[in-house]
């Protein structure tokens, strides 16, 4: 999680929402990240999660990411949930909850939908850390 904290500080530097993503291997071993770059890409889709998502099918060579685990600063939108299980991730750890769009008990929860899979979700990794960066970064925005 200290990794997708970093990778959302750099996220928050350009400009973009600050939330980081790190998708982890059976060993443990980074094979994807990414942070926000909606504003830098001017896609919908350039979301932290979808970015590390890609990088680790890429690095895997397959869309399955059974065994692998997902750490990202912010609960994922439906949209990040629907990914994680359609790439059949195994964990999921986020630092802290979405209440406007959160797709894991922030709004509502897919992982409790009744999907052929279901991975293993751990929030409030971090969470101090994760929420500070956000509310630093709106704070400024605000200004």
């Amino acid at each position: 999680m200290r990794l997708a904290l970093r990778l959302a500080a750099l996220a928050g530097a350009a400009g973009e929402i600050p939330v980081g993503c790190v998708v982890t291997n059976r060993d443990g071993a980074v094979i994807g990240t990414g942070h926000n770059r909606r504003e830098s890409d001017r896609s919908a889709v350039a979301h932290a999660e979808i970015l590390a998502i890609e990088a680790a099918c890429r690095a895997l060579g397959n869309w399955r990411l059974d065994d692998c685990s997902l750490y990202v600063t912010l609960e994922p939108c439906p949209m990040c949930a629907g990914a994680i299980l359609n790439a059949r991730i195994s964990r999921v750890f986020y630092g802290t909850r979405d209440r406007q769009t959160g797709a894991c008990g922030g709004v509502l929860n897919l992982f409790m939908e009744p999907f052929d899979h279901t991975p293993q979700l751990t929030g409030g990794v971090l969470e101090a850390d994760c929420t500070a960066a956000l509310q630093a970064f709106f704070k400024t925005l605000r200004r």
